[in-house]
């Protein structure tokens, strides 16, 4: 049988916008529509790990967001030690999505060809390309490649029984998402692939965007990997935090348990 496991996502950070800035076409009832930043954590039999390094309070002072804590440390919260950490998936290179990488010290990131091909090559030179990458978690990646700590895939790859990484493009051009086999079923974390449940369920998609054919077809593609839709996690919706119960007590509105049934959203 496939092996279960616990899924968890960690809100390190906040923004506040409205709906208009999160589709492309504006929103015909805009409001206040927040961001919320997460990292996620697999923990089951293949051992434990981390999904996404998120960004430190430099990022978030320059960029005008709220950080709440930092990610890394965050993952003491359900009781894991980023310097213990064996293997981050890094779904993109983004600046919320690629920081804090030194905070890893034993960890070997794993991340699609297509995505440094992306981040280091030609269309980096257009401002409204790289405005969503900080140049220095970019060379950070590839001196962890020269020390020989990336693992890089292409397109589908299992890593452990049940969980793998799916490239998904669209929003930048080497998106993976993550399916984890959990005790409901197959949980897909989509990251990017949609911000928010209504970019994927409204076919709605958000602004910042590589290759919009990508981008839809992705959608189809997760849907396809999720045991339903209700096993597809945003990256960035409040609601995940509204969904999911947290795991333990003081952790409502931190750490949701995506593992676990969903709950009556409030």
């Amino acid at each position: 049988m496939t092996p279960v496991h616990e899924v968890y996502a960690i809100k390190y950070a906040e923004h506040d916008r409205n709906a208009s800035a999160n589709f492309i076409g504006g929103d015909a009832h805009d409001g206040p529509m927040p961001m919320d930043y997460f990292v996620w954590l697999i923990r089951g039999p293949s051992g434990v790990w981390a999904i996404d390094t998120g960004f430190n309070q430099e990022a978030a002072t320059a960029r005008g967001r709220r950080l709440l804590r930092n990610p890394a440390t965050a993952l003491g919260l359900i009781g894991e030690s980023a310097a213990d950490i064996r293997n981050v998936i890094v779904t993109h290179l983004h600046y919320d999505h690629a920081g804090n990488c030194e905070l890893f010290p034993a960890a070997t990131f794993h991340l699609q060809d297509r995505e440094m091909q992306f981040a280091t090559g030609r269309y980096m030179a257009h401002q409204c390309m790289h405005a969503a990458y900080d140049v220095f978690d970019v060379l950070r990646m590839v001196g962890s490649v020269y020390a020989g700590r990336v693992r890089f895939h292409d397109g589908q790859e299992t890593l452990a029984p049940g969980i793998s990484v799916h490239l998904i493009g669209g929003h930048t051009m080497g998106l993976q998402a993550v399916r984890v086999h959990t005790r409901r079923g197959w949980v897909v974390l989509a990251s990017d692939a949609s911000h928010y449940y209504r970019n994927i369920g409204e076919g709605k998609p958000f602004p910042i965007v590589h290759d919009m054919g990508d981008m839809v077809e992705g959608w189809q593609r997760i849907r396809g990997l999720a045991e339903s839709p209700a096993h597809v996690i945003p990256g960035h919706d409040p609601q995940v935090l509204l969904r999911y119960p947290p795991p333990g007590t003081g952790l409502s509105g931190i750490v949701a348990a995506l593992h676990e049934d969903e709950q009556q959203v409030r």
